[in-house]
């Protein structure tokens, strides 16, 4: 079985964590446990729709190591390819950052954040979130000069937790640091 699959297989299966890919041989640890009626409809829906499956070749392409995150969620982690300009930004239940796996999952706002794309995705059928979200952010861009502030999913998502300034009011978001998450 290649890495993908078994990483697919213990994912649906919610085993415990591992990692394929550029895994440095950390210790494993247990994501406890059972997923929720709606964390596994989300999972299967972006299973079907294929977008995970799309996140997952992506990750395997751009040579991220891959790591069973909580949730249901993957989390791809050390992207380095230069597009998108994101810190952090999903593609299914794939969550993909530039950072360690480790470091975004001490950051459970920002991560909090990614699951809520995770969700839009099934939300919109997979596939056709993409170009809604950029027409979005198209949008948001005209009526703000910045992509993410009046952007519908960055917030239903959370501007802060995304790390988005709120250009719709005056000052920055509680919390923010700048544009970091899709």
């Amino acid at each position: 079985m290649l890495p993908v699959q078994k990483l697919v297989a213990s994912w649906m299966a919610q085993t415990p964590a591992h990692s394929t890919g550029r895994s440095t041989g950390r210790s494993r640890t247990r994501l406890a446990a059972r997923l929720t009626a709606g964390q596994r409809a989300r999972q299967l829906a972006n299973l079907v729709n294929g977008t995970t499956l799309l996140g997952l070749a992506l990750a395997r392409a751009a040579g991220t190591a891959l790591h069973q995150g909580p949730r249901g969620l993957v989390i791809a982690s050390d992207y380095a390819w230069r597009i998108p300009f994101a810190g952090a930004f999903t593609l299914g239940n794939v969550v993909f950052c530039r950072i360690h796996a480790e470091q975004l999952l001490n950051r459970p706002a920002l991560l909090g954040h990614e699951e809520i794309h995770c969700s839009q995705y099934a939300w919109c059928l997979g596939l056709p979130f993409l170009p809604l979200y950029f027409l979005a952010a198209g949008w948001s861009q005209l009526r703000t000069g910045n992509p993410g502030s009046a952007n519908f999913f960055e917030r239903q998502a959370g501007l802060a937790a995304g790390g988005y300034v709120d250009l719709r009011t005056p000052g920055k978001a509680p919390g923010s640091t700048g544009g970091i998450g899709v």
